[in-house]
């Protein structure tokens, strides 16, 4: 049951009237201002005004939460999010909790022009709960959507699409995304190896060889696509003078999980809370909160002048754009528990140092990790040159996000059935 939305919501119809110190309502208001000029030669959402009154939305179900964690045994990574079930699973000597929390709930626009959409919540916590850096990461993402869905190029299909925020008199910020899909690839990934693992242990997949075959080639064109939009989201991002910083499962939403639908998949990224501008003006002018650590890494890999701190930031999201790839390939492809996130990337990273003919000759002889092999093997070894290009050690020789899409392993796939097999 959906309900209006709580009284605790500021009650002001102006856009966070009520709040002077939070930096989300000023870049929100600031927003809604600068749109106001634009919307005549506007199209639907990419320039239009966002909805900033509480009253216009009905607050649904709470769907679930989660924050993010810092990995810290590793040099080549960063803080990226999780979903509220990972942390159990981690060990603690290299996992520290974040300190905010964000909650998801269900609701849907209840007046005006797009009365009836429904949206997702994003909900950060205030800065009594979720201190001052719960603000900045709504802020920041709040401004990254906002700039990308100003550009004259209108909206990106492989981008989730804000139509609105709010902040409440105890300091939440309220994001409200149109809602194209509930599931994640990481849900994704998850639900299927739990039916590889059910079909295993009930002895399914051993009788009839046809339709085996049949579902391997649904799951790699569904994978293949679902990673090919992943990175047109990536490549628009980056043409946009924008890193994402937070690549992974969690953060690619999808509009199905039904392989059979794989024709209609749309994937979108989200999650932009640590989105980095890369313009020439802002590396020079204002590095920004969260991209302290990339910069940092970016010396040490030798890229000092704006040009070169700019290749390092899109190789850097490429990199974990790779990793998403490995993780797609390892984890749908096998059984349930067979493989994770952090062992896969203790596998490449640590145990063959981003070797991955040597990655492959090891995963060769375990049975468990056979189908996620012949996924790489497809078109003579293509998966296995993409991801090695892409986990490449230095970050002047890994693809542009472009150069990803129309590599052979990604592009063409839908015409090429023999190629998926």
């Amino acid at each position: 049951m959906l309900l209006t939305a709580p009284d605790c919501f500021s009650s002001s119809h102006l856009p966070f009237a009520s709040i002077k110190n939070s930096t989300a309502a000023v870049i929100l208001k600031r927003f809604r201002l600068n749109s106001v000029s634009q919307t005549r030669t506007s199209r639907r959402l990419c320039r239009a005004s966002l909805i900033t009154s509480p009253d216009s939305f009905e607050v649904g179900r709470l769907i679930g939460s989660y924050g993010f964690m810092n990995i810290t045994s590793y040099s080549g990574l960063r803080d990226i999010e999780y979903s509220s079930g990972d942390l159990g699973r981690l060990g603690v000597q290299d996992v520290g909790e974040g300190s905010v929390k964000i909650r998801l709930y269900e609701g849907r626009i209840a007046q005006g022009p797009l009365k009836g959409t429904s949206v997702m919540f994003k909900v950060y916590p205030g800065q009594r709960t979720g201190g001052i850096e719960a603000d900045m990461m709504a802020a920041n993402e709040l401004n990254a959507h906002a700039f990308l869905q100003s550009s004259s190029k209108g909206l990106c299909q492989n981008l989730v699409v804000l139509v609105g925020g709010f902040e409440t008199k105890t300091g939440e910020q309220w994001l409200a995304f149109r809602s194209d899909g509930k599931y994640s690839a990481a849900d994704y990934a998850k639900l299927t190896s739990e039916k590889i693992s059910k079909n295993h242990s009930a002895g399914e997949s051993s009788w009839n060889r046809f339709e085996t075959e049949q579902i391997l080639k649904c799951r790699r064109y569904f994978v293949i696509k679902l990673f090919q939009g992943a990175m047109s989201g990536l490549a628009y991002m980056h043409d946009h003078d924008r890193l994402h910083q937070s690549l992974g499962p969690s953060s690619v939403i999808l509009n199905t999980i039904v392989e059979k639908d794989a024709a209609y998949l749309v994937p979108r990224l989200r999650d932009l809370s640590f989105s980095v501008d890369i313009s020439f003006q802002n590396l020079e002018e204002d590095p920004g909160t969260f991209s302290e650590g990339l910069w940092r890494r970016a010396a040490a890999a030798g890229a000092f002048t704006p040009m070169e701190k700019r290749a390092f930031g899109i190789a850097d999201d490429v990199y974990e754009a790779g990793l998403l790839l490995a993780y797609l390939a390892f984890v749908t492809f096998c059984e349930a528990n067979v493989m994770d996130s952090l062992s896969l990337q203790r596998l490449l990273e640590s145990t063959f140092r981003l070797d991955l003919q040597a990655t492959r000759e090891y995963c060769l002889a375990d049975d468990r990790l056979l189908e996620a092999v012949k996924f790489l093997d497809l078109g003579e070894g293509a998966g296995w040159e993409l991801l090695q290009a892409m986990l490449n050690p230095d970050f002047q020789q890994r693809p542009i996000a472009e150069a990803v899409i129309n590599h052979r392993f990604t592009a063409g796939f839908a015409s090429r059935a023999s190629f998926l097999l």
